[in-house]
């Protein structure tokens, strides 16, 4: 879709009071987003995007997720859905950044709005919702990757293996529901509460996903992870948690260099793939080598 496209099919939406102002928003790599502003309703984000079925994004999971995770009181309110869009009340506020989560003055408001995800978006859920398994969205990027003969495909037999073990590492786990994309641009605070935006990718999965996606994510170093670990579960990571918190840190990071790789082929929007698989995959060695060093 054209940008004068987009524009034309956010003005036309059935739920403005009449004309209204349309912003480009900039950050989404995933969908088109856009500020509007209604003169009678106030200001409200549009989301452009269809199912993208590479990425596991399925938009009747996305709207059931933000639709609870607002009744939780995590997420604005959904005001319009149909096919290709989500319209939600715009949050007036700082978008974090790596720095900002990582400070102490944060970092444990992020852990509670992580907690009240996973235990109470559930209660408000309506109708089927998706698993988001880690490794097994390893698995089909790896696919998609082959089927687009892409420039990553010698890596992927020794990927491949890799992810095999770190899977066994990680070990039993507990279900909840997860958000599974904390990137920094996910939350937002307003002066008084944090928010947590964006549910594309959210479904049922490990806590130590979303909490190895902030920390892979944000730059965490060794003695913030043990920090994150402690303040979620209650209590000092033993060695068995540390193991499996640390694989799946790894696992977080080679799911998003293959996001990069897939995106490389399959995304239209205008924003540099091929570096951010880089920089992913160059994040994915350091922490691999890391947990590595202490198997042995």
């Amino acid at each position: 879709m054209s940008e004068a496209s987009a524009f034309d099919r956010v003005a036309r939406l059935s739920c403005w009071s009449g004309p209204v102002e349309i912003v480009p928003l900039g950050g989404g790599i995933t969908n088109r987003n856009f500020v509007v502003t209604d003169r009678v309703k106030g200001r409200f984000v549009a989301r452009l995007g269809d199912d993208i079925p590479v990425h596991g994004v399925m938009r009747f999971n996305e709207l059931s997720a933000a639709r609870a995770a607002h009744a939780a009181g995590l997420s604005p309110e959904v005001v319009h859905a149909e096919p290709g869009v989500l319209v939600t009340r715009h949050i007036d506020g700082v978008t974090f950044d790596p720095e900002m989560v990582r400070a102490p003055a944060n970092r444990g408001r992020i852990v509670e709005l992580i907690r009240r995800c996973h235990a109470d978006v559930p209660k408000y859920l309506r109708g089927p919702s998706l698993i988001f398994w880690p490794f097994q969205v390893i698995r089909g990027y790896a696919g998609a990757l082959r089927d687009a003969e892409s420039r990553l495909v010698p890596a992927l037999p020794r990927l491949d293996g890799i992810a095999e073990r770190l899977e066994l590492a990680v070990g039993p786990v507990r279900i909840v529901f997860g958000h599974n994309d904390l990137l920094p641009g996910n939350l937002m605070d307003d002066g008084e509460r944090l928010w947590l935006i964006d549910w594309d990718y959210a479904g049922f999965d490990s806590p130590l996903f979303d909490l190895a996606n902030l920390s892979s994510n944000n730059g965490f170093s060794a003695e913030d992870d043990a920090w994150l670990l402690d303040a979620y579960f209650g209590r000092a990571p033993d060695a068995a948690l540390d193991r499996s918190f640390r694989a799946m840190r790894c696992a977080s990071l080679l799911r998003e260099a293959l996001w990069g790789g897939v995106s490389e082929h399959h995304s239209t929007l205008d924003f540099d793939y091929v570096a951010y698989t880089e920089d992913y995959l160059g994040r994915f060695e350091r922490a691999w080598a890391d947990f590595t060093a202490t198997e042995t």
